[in-house]
């Protein structure tokens, strides 16, 4: 296990690499962990899950605030500020009215980014008054909802699974949008997991136990061990959490459409 460090120095140094400047002239754990966020060039996604050491990421009620401690926040506090997006679904807005900004850290606020298929937003969420980052909307294309003030809304086809990981990335792309965090809820990072286009999966593990509630990563079920993800995992001490940094491997486009038609055929 590393001990990760940030300092002022080390973390000015990864806001010049996210804006363009060549690699890092030095090496540290805080270097080798977000290094990857800032430095890449092209299409890359970070899944990220804050759970308790049960595997939790909320009570039972739906109490997700304080889940992490305070390291862990500011982890990713830093992870949204290397990224040009952060991704949640529609699930995690009305439960926690987020804000998703940076206020812990210096740098910039990603865009916003929604997934309300069924367009059930009422247009009264904080992040559509708060005066913050963009709010780009996920929907479907024949959803009918209401108009959301301050918002894009984005209208995708619907797949035999919903929402079509790959075409949300897509749309995102089309706007300049390649580095993106997916954040919450479970489901939702699982689809981009299952979908096999995540690069990097952060698991911040705070030491509390729940007891009970939803789990942070729930993916359809396996019938032996042999078929899990294991992926390449560095450990780092944040100080109040411990984060996994799991390396996943993309699925190729031919498995991906593989995927769905194996899909569309159960249904």
């Amino acid at each position: 296990m590393q001990s990760m460090v940030m300092t002022e120095t080390i973390w000015q140094r990864l806001l010049a690499l996210r804006q363009g400047a060549s690699s890092l002239a030095s090496s540290s754990a805080a270097e080798d962990l977000y290094g990857p966020i800032a430095g890449a060039r092209g299409a890359f996604v970070l899944a990220q899950v804050g759970q308790s050491l049960d595997g939790r990421i909320a009570t039972p009620a739906g109490d997700a605030r304080d889940v992490s401690g305070p390291d862990g926040l500011s982890h990713l506090h830093r992870c949204r500020a290397l990224v040009d997006a952060v991704i949640v679904g529609v699930g995690t807005v009305r439960a926690d009215d987020p804000k998703l900004s940076v206020r812990m850290v210096e740098g910039p606020a990603p865009v916003r980014v929604v997934v309300d298929c069924h367009a059930v937003l009422e247009g009264d969420e904080s992040l559509f008054h708060d005066g913050g980052a963009p709010v780009i909307v996920l929907r479907s294309a024949n959803a009918k909802g209401r108009p959301l003030p301050k918002a894009e809304v984005i209208r995708l086809q619907l797949k035999a699974c919903g929402l079509d990981p790959k075409d949300m990335l897509d749309a995102l792309a089309e706007r300049h949008l390649h580095r993106v965090l997916v954040e919450g809820g479970a489901r939702t990072i699982a689809r981009f997991i299952d979908a096999g286009l995540v690069d990097r999966l952060h698991v911040a593990i705070s030491p509390i136990i729940i007891g009970s509630g939803p789990s942070g990563i729930t993916l359809p079920p396996i019938e032996r061990l042999a078929g899990a993800h294991r992926p390449v995992t560095d450990v780092y001490s944040l100080g109040s959490d411990i984060l996994f940094d799991c390396r996943l491997e993309r699925r190729r486009a031919s498995e991906r459409q593989s995927e769905q038609v194996r899909m569309a055929h159960q249904a």
